[in-house]
């Protein structure tokens, strides 16, 4: 059974991490089985892993060419295989594919998360007396868990994943056949040809997109997110919605534009429409050099990572749509379900992001096979630096920080962008003030309001009041008085004046 990228790809740790690869020049059972069983309890909702038989590493990576792996004892490997796997408990079985490379095979066992999670296995499948434990996987190495990690690993019994939770209401032909060729077609997977002559029932099990037994065989979530026609039909608000207002929030004009279909499509679509609609470019020229720069509104590729990390990171039990609004001054990528509670306000200031556990490890995986995410805690320090890179004020990032019901990203549109002539001179255009009236996120114009009604008020009891961290409502003032909105007066123990604005 083919995995679903290519060998190539695999072995070049940019579609999957290296916590999630195992290489082994041999068949040797007592570690491999170990690695197995701890990819299948899978602690970190990370999803599936590959242990790759037949290729050396080298400072973390797969060493080329590859040592290769004798095919005359694939019969012999795959019974002692399923021998050992069976003193796993609960038992579980990986799933074996031969690939080609550098003209030599190898043999990868694909080791999907398992959903009867926690496995033991014996710390030597080989001895004649048995010792189990349990096995996680801690950066590179599969390790016993310590009692703190233990009770925490037990604690995940029957918790999977919504992405990786079979769905009883639907039923496997409600999977697209054509999608998930698609798919396979893409990230140039050998299943790709052996699936013209499958029905959809084999490749959704091939993919694993199914579970149960033959006559109640039903659907996984993933399936239907990523590869039905209409995601909806299964899951209300599974959908994007960009929305422009052109005058800003107080206005009564706007756009509104939905993006349906399988998951990827919409981020697919998505992007587009706002790379084509949205994102500008102007080049700035200056007084006393030749030296030209070229700048944008918003750089895309910071827009495309947060984009994209709203897709895998929302919660699909909830029914609010990911919203993109175009505002005059800043775009906001507003996922309300929110984030995980261990992540922590001042870890998105500091620009180093890695969550413990991930909400949908599906998800993720399947993004980064097509390409459309990093890898994962990636996501802030690649927006931070397209940001950084286009001379933009940095993103702000906004929670109700009890409930955490959602998540805002906040992208500052380039300094007087709109001040900028093509082919222009910078000189005093950078300095002119912003023409018009000030446009404000709602945020901003609650914290307005605010102040107008106690002039005096910390930050501190400004972010009380609207169940924010402290050091975002201070970063939403800043922005305030940046924009000219407002002024404090008499230093710490003075107060607050709002001016250019009427609230």
């Amino acid at each position: 059974m083919n995995i679903l990228i290519s060998i190539e790809k695999l072995l070049s740790g940019k579609f999957v991490e290296g916590a999630r690869m195992e290489f082994k020049k041999g068949w040797n059972p007592v570690p491999i089985l170990r690695t197995i069983t701890a990819f299948a309890n899978d602690f970190g909702n990370e999803g599936s892993g590959y242990i790759i038989i037949g290729v050396e590493e080298e400072d973390g990576k797969a060493k080329r060419p590859v040592h290769g792996f004798n095919t005359d004892k694939f019969e012999q490997v795959q019974k002692e295989l399923i021998g050992y796997c069976n003193l796993i408990q609960p038992s579980f079985f990986p799933r074996l594919s031969l690939e080609t490379i550098d003209d030599k095979q190898v043999m990868v066992i694909w080791v999907p998360a398992g959903s009867n999670r926690p496995y033991k296995i014996p710390d030597d499948v080989t001895a004649k007396h048995k010792t189990y434990n349990y096995r996680i996987r801690q950066f590179s190495s599969s390790i016993v868990p310590n009692r703190e990690q233990e009770v925490e690993l037990v604690q995940l019994t029957a918790k999977i994943p919504f992405d990786d939770r079979v769905n009883s209401s639907a039923k496997t032909d409600d999977l697209s056949f054509a999608l998930m060729r698609e798919h396979l077609s893409k990230t140039k997977s050998r299943l790709y040809n052996d699936s013209a002559s499958m029905g959809i029932e084999d490749l959704a099990d091939a993919m694993n997109l199914s579970q149960g037994a033959e006559e109640h065989l039903f659907p996984k979530n993933i399936g239907l997110l990523m590869f039905s026609e209409e995601p909806a039909t299964f899951f209300n608000g599974v959908q994007i919605d960009v929305v422009e207002f052109p005058n800003g929030l107080g206005a009564k004009e706007f756009n509104e534009k939905t993006f349906n279909g399988p998951i990827q499509k919409q981020l697919i679509d998505a992007l587009s429409y706002l790379k084509v609609n949205v994102i500008k470019s102007k080049v700035i020229k200056y007084d006393e050099t030749e030296k030209a720069d070229k700048v944008y509104n918003y750089p895309y590729p910071a827009i495309e990572e947060a984009l994209a990390n709203a897709v895998y990171h929302r919660n699909y039990e909830l029914r609010d749509p990911i919203e993109v609004r175009v505002l005059p001054s800043s775009i906001e990528i507003i996922s309300y379900s929110g984030i995980d509670p261990s992540l922590k306000q001042s870890d998105f200031e500091k620009g180093i992001v890695r969550t413990r556990r991930y909400r949908n490890r599906r998800i993720g995986s399947f993004l980064k096979e097509l390409g459309l995410t990093e890898g994962r805690g990636t996501g802030i320090p690649i927006i931070y630096k397209a940001m950084k890179d286009n001379g933009s004020d940095k993103p702000l990032f906004d929670t109700d920080a009890a409930n955490r019901s959602f998540f805002v990203v906040e992208f500052p549109v380039y300094p007087d962008f709109n001040e900028l002539d093509t082919g222009g001179s910078i000189g005093g255009a950078i300095g002119g003030a912003i023409g018009g009236a000030i446009e404000l996120t709602a945020r901003q114009k609650e914290i307005v309001k605010i102040i107008a009604a106690d002039n005096k008020i910390s930050y501190r009891t400004i972010a009380k009041k609207l169940n924010i961290n402290d050091s975002a409502a201070d970063k939403h003032i800043k922005t305030l008085k940046k924009k000219g909105v407002l002024k404090r007066v008499g230093g710490t123990r003075g107060h607050w004046e709002i001016i250019n604005y009427e609230h």
